[in-house]
């Protein structure tokens, strides 16, 4: 089977496709074997290429995080048998085959396509961790949402409307990073530039938003807390601009708001329940229509190392997706 490899920690260059032998289900191993459809190349990858993220493998190693795929085998009491559309969240999951604990896969939906199932595990399940579980965001708060056309940011707009937060108002560098966002279901779109934290406030009578949902940091950070009625909070869940932002807490204090970290893998690791818990209230809002992934580029397999490149350049709309076969019949 093909396969990704980093080979170098060098960012895009590093990474190279491949041969690798496929993965097999150990005796006495809970392993269900899928063949990989569509892979979701996320932040977090393009991070670890170049040995900037918390988990820092050696290389050579196999990336990738989630994916989409049909089951080719699993054991009698898994859940899951020949046939069946998956979304998978494990290591390793930018190959052709993969092999992945019952826990760590989750039923596609038929109202999804096998390449909004690989953009699914990871952008949905953060923003529902973070928005719903550790910030607590409730039907009728507003939100404003930095980032709003990348994968993180489109699905954090998602989830709110899901919620049924409103008005939702995406933070974007372009207009047309803004039709990206709008199409994801923002109800407003404010372009960066001096004053940006006004015209939402404007957008809010006055009265700033509720909620930030902030995988960006660096300098959009701080107006990120500006823009915060009273009793909002700002919710940490990256640093896509590369610098990771300070905060003088009397800002916090003066106007009572909050920053709060949110850390998606970092509960998993404690509890490795919660994604199936969170895949669950996923459901509905897929059902309604409020969740369907948007997908921006999506490359030939060997073609990965310019999937690294878009992200790298922040030229990613939507969900970066490498496809490794053809949808099943």
């Amino acid at each position: 089977m093909r396969a990704l490899e980093v080979q170098s920690l060098t960012g895009p260059s590093g990474v190279a496709v491949i041969d690798a032998p496929e993965p097999v289900a150990e005796a006495g191993a809970a392993s269900v074997i899928v063949d990989v459809v569509c892979g979701g190349v996320s932040f977090p990858d393009l991070l670890q290429s170049q040995g900037l993220y918390q988990h820092r493998p050696d290389p050579p190693f196999r990336p990738g995080i989630e994916a989409s795929g049909v089951v080719r085998s699993a054991p009698a009491d898994s859940g899951y048998a020949p046939g069946d559309r998956v979304c998978v969240w494990s290591s390793g999951c930018l190959a052709e085959v993969v092999a992945a604990r019952p826990r760590d896969l989750f039923a596609l939906p038929r109202r999804l396509s096998f390449e909004q199932g690989a953009a699914l595990v990871m952008n949905y399940q953060t923003a529902v961790f973070c928005m719903v579980d550790r910030a607590g965001l409730r039907e009728g708060e507003s939100v404003l949402v930095l980032g709003a056309s990348g994968g993180v940011g489109t699905s954090g707009i998602q989830v709110a409307k899901g919620v049924g937060a409103g008005p939702v108002i995406g933070l974007v560098s372009t207009q047309d990073k803004g039709e990206v966002a709008k199409a994801a279901g923002a109800d407003h779109i404010v372009l960066v530039g001096d004053g940006w934290k006004d015209e939402v406030r404007e957008l809010t009578a006055g009265r700033g938003v509720d909620m930030t949902y902030d995988p960006v940091g660096g300098d959009r950070f701080l107006d990120g807390i500006r823009a915060l009625a009273r009793f909002g909070r700002l919710v940490v869940v990256g640093f896509a601009a590369g610098e990771i932002p300070t905060v003088k807490v009397n800002r916090l204090l003066l106007r009572n708001v909050s920053v709060i970290g949110a850390a998606w893998g970092e509960a998993v690791a404690a509890d490795p329940a919660i994604p199936a818990r969170i895949h669950e209230r996923l459901l509905p809002m897929i059902v309604s229509g409020a969740v369907r992934p948007p997908i921006g580029q999506v490359l030939p397999f060997e073609q990965s190392a310019e999937a690294y490149r878009l992200l790298d350049e922040r030229e990613a709309v939507g969900k970066v997706l490498v496809r490794m076969r053809p949808d099943p019949v």
